[in-house]
């Protein structure tokens, strides 16, 4: 019976302190060839699922909140009710597809379940099939969602057996689900051993002192240069009510032209990215006939702190940055630059460092009250904060199979809350980048103005870092014809 960690409670608490909110995250996987039946993928799969534990345990809440939810084996585990099967109206192209994934991340996982779900849907033109992967964010974080599918998938056509020592789905460890009192009981020593994981943390403190004192002194110095960014961001219609009904859309790119642009125009992959992204929402903007300004757009930006080899983990292990997308520039060079500039001086405020701390402090504090203190934050007045929210995960390099058919594209999706009304997820796939855009159904009909102003900022960063190609090819001739 393993407990929520502090972070994965929080998304939960968001659940729970909004009722428009669903904080699942997905992807769509799409497969050439015809669908598989729906006898052939309960079998695939159930070779697989034995390999991911969480996918065959739910939640049980502890009572009054006194303590974080925690994790036990569902005794009645039932694949069957985790696979759903649908089929795309014609003419079976992006856009049925897109509204099928809207419809299906409007409705919230079932907590009496494992929380997890996946949608084979058929009549994908032409001749593909696609797989929804919908998972709770309690349970996963980008990364480590992204090792379910070197999991569940294949590397060659040739389909993998089932690993050694993997039990039939329906085979549950002996004994019953825990009872609320032993829930309460549980939570209660945990509040009471508070004081002591306290003293050992304060033990470890004194065990490297050099250490924590640069610890601190880091924390101490992003705390003072986020503060200026805690202040209002400026009012737009990205910012404001949701409802619990989605839309859901996606832009294309190509792996290689993005490092073509970082290599002519510096910066990183993440930098290109994020300026392709302010060019969506600048367009976005011009279109609603809004101004953009500085300030306008801030984003909540997921980094992982993940140590390598941990991918395999499914927990949360991510802290984040507040980044200021730079809206307001028009120049798609300048644009680049700003969000260099911006990311680096983030960097250097050790931000990340305080979102991490901020985080694992539910640790070290009394869960009803971290609890309160999460789903007031949630209820905080619209017009502060964040004002979207910008994911970039690496995806596998290499093509993934399943039940022989190749796995073509993977389409990324990320949750909306409280008063964040658009979302943008980036996800990398053998060569290919996609950036699936979550929005509220009723403030953004839109979306696809976001997505188009995407591929056109990164149309635009790339004739720029052709331009400066063919400056450098021409400068090297000419200092070739100079040379005696």
């Amino acid at each position: 019976m393993d407990t929520l960690s502090p972070l994965s409670a929080i998304f939960i608490d968001a659940e729970d302190g909004d009722r428009h909110v669903s904080m699942a995250i997905a992807s769509i996987a799409v497969f050439e060839g015809p669908a598989p039946s729906h006898e052939e993928f309960l079998a695939f799969l159930a070779g697989r699922v034995p390999r991911v534990p969480r996918y065959r345990q739910k939640l049980r809440a502890v009572p009054f909140r006194l303590g974080r939810p925690v994790w036990v084996n569902d005794l009645h585990f039932d694949l069957g009710y985790h696979v759903r099967r649908t089929a795309l109206p014609g003419p079976g192209g992006d856009e049925q597809l897109a509204e099928l994934m809207a419809q299906v991340m409007s409705q919230r996982l079932d907590r009496d379940h494992p929380l997890w779900e996946y949608w084979v849907v058929e009549g994908l033109a032409p001749d593909r099939w696609a797989l929804i992967s919908k998972v709770h964010h309690c349970m996963v974080d980008g990364v480590s969602g992204t090792d379910l599918y070197r999991v569940i998938f294949d590397v060659s056509p040739e389909p993998s057996p089932p690993a050694a020592g993997d039990r039939a789905p329906g085979d549950q460890a002996a004994g019953g689900e825990p009872s609320s009192l032993e829930l309460a009981a549980r939570a209660a020593l945990g509040a009471v051993a508070l004081p002591a994981r306290e003293a050992l943390a304060l033990g470890g403190a004194a065990a490297d002192p050099a250490g924590a004192l640069r610890r601190a002194a880091g924390t101490a110095r992003g705390l003072a240069k986020l503060a200026p960014a805690l202040g209002p961001s400026s009012g737009s219609s990205l910012r404001g009510p949701i409802g619990s009904q989605r839309r859901f859309t996606w832009a294309r790119a190509s792996l290689k032209d993005v490092k073509m642009i970082r290599r002519e125009l510096g910066g990183t992959v993440n930098d290109v990215v994020l300026a392709a992204i302010s060019g969506g929402f600048r367009a976005l903007l011009l279109a609603r006939g809004e101004e953009p300004g500085p300030h306008m757009v801030r984003s909540l930006v997921p980094v992982s702190v993940r140590a390598p080899g941990q991918e395999s983990i499914y927990d949360n292990r991510v802290s984040a940055v507040l980044a200021d997308l730079p809206v307001h520039v028009a120049d798609p060079e300048e644009r680049l630059a700003a969000v260099r500039a911006g990311l680096e001086a983030l960097k250097a405020s050790q931000e990340e460092v305080v979102g991490e701390g901020v985080v694992s402090l539910g640790g070290y504090s009394l869960y009803p009250l971290a609890s309160w203190w999460v789903r007031m934050a949630l209820g905080l007045p619209p017009s502060r904060d964040v004002v979207t929210v910008t994911t970039n995960v690496p995806g596998p390099g290499q093509p993934l199979y399943g039940m022989g058919r190749q796995l073509l594209e993977i389409i990324p999706y990320v949750p909306i809350a409280a008063a964040v009304r658009t979302g943008v997820a980036i996800f990398s796939y053998c060569g290919e980048l996609t950036f699936g855009i979550t929005g509220d159904f009723a403030a953004s009909p839109d979306l696809d103005v976001l997505a188009r102003g995407i591929e056109h900022g990164l149309a635009e960063l790339l004739a720029a870092a052709r331009r400066h190609q063919r400056r450098a090819a021409a400068a090297r001739r000419r200092a070739a014809g100079a040379d005696p």
